[in-house]
């Protein structure tokens, strides 16, 4: 059993942990000899390293240990701590896995939110904010949302008949669509007008230079979660 950690040194008796950084994921030749994959770090991480490995034949499961400050997908899967799933390896206990599905937009992926209406300067805001006291934990970004609620209070009614805007957030799956919220991910299109864009994906902000977006299922990576069968 071999494991890669991107992001983090983790070391574990009986265990073969190889220690990279995220930048060096793409020129791993032997991913495919891995069973698991940690992945350190918050949403955002997770979305870059999924990137990188839609195109690198794997068959590896993914261990998350959670350090960003929202930690969506995480708490999607109420994923226990590194330790508890690094014990259970050791000894050779059975562990749970469940499956996230992810999503290309053009050359980009995400895994659970994709937009350009409030949710962009929300995390734009929040980066800028990002320094001294502020730089760790969801301080910012409460702060950058009692700034931003004038603003989204007055443009949101506006933002959701726009075809121009759009807001993809799945763990509202309740909700199909509203105006331009899409709580489910069907293939679709959407013309932005524009052939300079930023949008946020999964707490990144990416720039893509293309007016038309093809949003479509990419397919699912496999989360571990609880003790059992997995």
């Amino acid at each position: 059993m071999r494991i890669l950690s991107i992001g983090q040194t983790i070391e574990y008796d009986s265990l073969d942990i190889l220690n990279i950084n995220e930048s060096d994921l793409a020129t791993l030749l032997d991913i495919a000899s891995f069973n698991y994959i940690i992945i350190n770090g918050g949403d955002g991480t997770i979305r870059r390293i999924v990137k990188i490995l839609h195109t690198i034949k794997h068959n590896a499961k993914f261990i998350l240990n959670p350090t960003g400050s929202f930690n969506v997908v995480a708490k999607i899967h109420r994923v226990p701590q590194l330790d508890i799933i690094l014990s259970a390896l050791s000894q050779g206990l059975p562990l749970k896995s469940e499956p996230q599905p992810y999503y290309s937009l053009n050359d980009e992926v995400f895994l659970f939110s994709a937009g350009n209406m409030g949710d962009l300067q929300h995390i734009f805001l929040s980066e800028t904010l990002r320094f001294g006291i502020l730089k760790k934990g969801i301080s910012k970004y409460i702060l950058a949302g009692l700034f931003l609620f004038p603003v989204h209070l007055i443009m949101t009614p506006f933002m959701l008949l726009s075809k121009r805007k759009f807001f993809i957030f799945t763990p509202a799956k309740f909700i199909q669509k509203f105006g331009s919220f899409y709580g489910e991910v069907k293939e679709m299109c959407i013309n932005l007008k524009n052939n300079y864009n930023l949008l946020e994906l999964d707490g990144d902000i990416v720039t893509v230079e293309e007016s038309i977006l093809h949003i479509v299922s990419a397919g699912e990576i496999y989360i571990l979660t609880t003790l059992g069968n997995t």
